[in-house]
């Protein structure tokens, strides 16, 4: 019995080690700061990484800016301030962009950033020691909600320039 009980722990130690050796050589998905070669944004050109994740960033700020729907912020009457919506997601080995969450004051918010995140176009994927891995990434959306002029606080101002 005793023999056997050793026989199963070595054979354990075994398949687990495999397993250790295993992970070491398959990547796992990688922050976008530490990738090696950062996914490729459609129309950005081939560089180093640092033009390439410099590129992929402003194509998707220009991107998240132009799609974002600002009529949902105006119609929720938030009080005047500056918001920020946080959003993370993966570009995978396929260069799709899945797995978007977002944080903000409001659950119609989360749902804009995560509807406009998830329609970024398809990426060439990011590689890590010559091998295509999925890519973690996160942006901060800001938006100023402004304070809201009244037709007589602007009539009263008015009044006051002329004299």
């Amino acid at each position: 019995k005793l023999l056997i009980l050793f026989i199963f722990i070595l054979s354990f130690s075994f398949t687990f080690g495999q397993d250790e050796n295993k992970l070491e050589t398959e990547y796992v998905d990688v922050p976008f700061a530490i990738i090696e070669r950062a996914p490729i944004y459609p129309g950005c050109k081939v560089g180093d990484n640092g033009a390439l994740k410099k590129c992929m960033s402003e194509r998707i700020d220009a991107f998240v800016s132009s799609n974002f729907n600002m009529k949902l912020i105006d119609s929720l009457e938030l009080p005047p301030d500056i918001y920020r919506i946080s959003v993370q997601f993966k570009i995978d080995k396929s260069g799709n962009v899945v797995d978007v969450r977002a944080r903000a004051t409001h659950p119609s918010i989360e749902e804009e950033a995560i509807r406009v995140v998830s329609s970024l176009p398809k990426f060439t994927p990011g590689e890590q020691k010559g091998e295509t891995v999925g890519v973690i990434y996160a942006i901060p959306i800001l938006f100023e909600v402004a304070p809201k002029i009244y037709k007589e606080d602007s009539k009263k101002s008015k009044r006051k320039k002329r004299n």
